[in-house]
């Protein structure tokens, strides 16, 4: 490997990384001595990386240092290609246009032998039962969940008993046939699912629900058991 990918690669490591990793834990990962991780991470904060953490503490990436993103390899490519297609097919349709435009931009500025593997990537996205319906207002939902925004909603569940809500929609779970507001309810004082085909009404509020978005998925994941993705 050479040393440019060898920086590359601790990158990218760091950045999967949202506290401070073992320097051990780093040069396992990258398959160097510990002698090697400690020179290469002098390197990158030379070159402007804001790299927190010293030998026996741990280190963190800070955001703020960017790079070209010319060093793809092939499956990081096809991961791109795969993941996109999906979301272009699977999604509703803003997203799925968002999806297709950002592969657009990548290719732009890949390099010519790279962006012949992006175009001639062979990972198709095979054809899937109908999905529910609900998929219309997947763009509302997504909307209320970035502004952190309350919404009331008329629901109908599984026996089709109605009843009005107003949720805190902090998630939104894609699954191959139906879609899932995570969130929440006000009603149930506790966290609740919701279909979004089972969602007869809604409409999003000016008020901003108490806390924020990221401590109640955290919160939410440890009472499920879901581990961060």
């Amino acid at each position: 490997m050479s040393r440019s990918q060898r920086l590359l690669d601790l990158i990218q490591v760091l950045r999967r990384h949202r506290r401070p990793v073992a320097g051990a834990a780093l040069a396992d990962e990258l398959g160097v001595s510990l002698r090697t991780l400690y020179r290469d991470i002098e390197t990158l904060k030379a070159q402007g990386a804001h790299i927190d953490g010293e030998a026996g503490v741990g280190y963190v990436l800070r955001p703020g240092f960017m790079l070209p993103p010319l060093m793809f390899s092939e499956e990081e490519i096809e991961a791109l290609v795969l993941g996109s297609r999906w979301v272009a097919e699977r999604a509703d349709q803003p997203l799925g246009d968002a999806a297709r435009n950002a592969l657009a931009k990548i290719g732009a500025v890949l390099p010519d032998d790279l962006r012949t593997s992006l175009d001639a990537s062979s990972l198709l996205i095979g054809p899937g039962e109908a999905l529910a319906a609900g998929d219309t207002e997947l763009a509302s939902i997504r909307d209320a969940i970035r502004a952190e925004r309350k919404m009331q909603i008329a629901y109908a569940d599984g026996k089709g008993s109605p009843s009005r809500r107003t949720i805190w929609p902090f998630a939104l779970a894609f699954f191959d046939r139906v879609r899932v507001v995570v969130a929440w309810c006000e009603l149930r004082d506790g966290y609740r699912h919701f279909r979004t085909d089972r969602i007869t009404a809604l409409k999003s509020t000016a008020k901003r629900y108490p806390r924020r978005r990221a401590a109640l998925l955290k919160e939410w994941r440890a009472l499920e058991g879901v581990p961060e993705q």
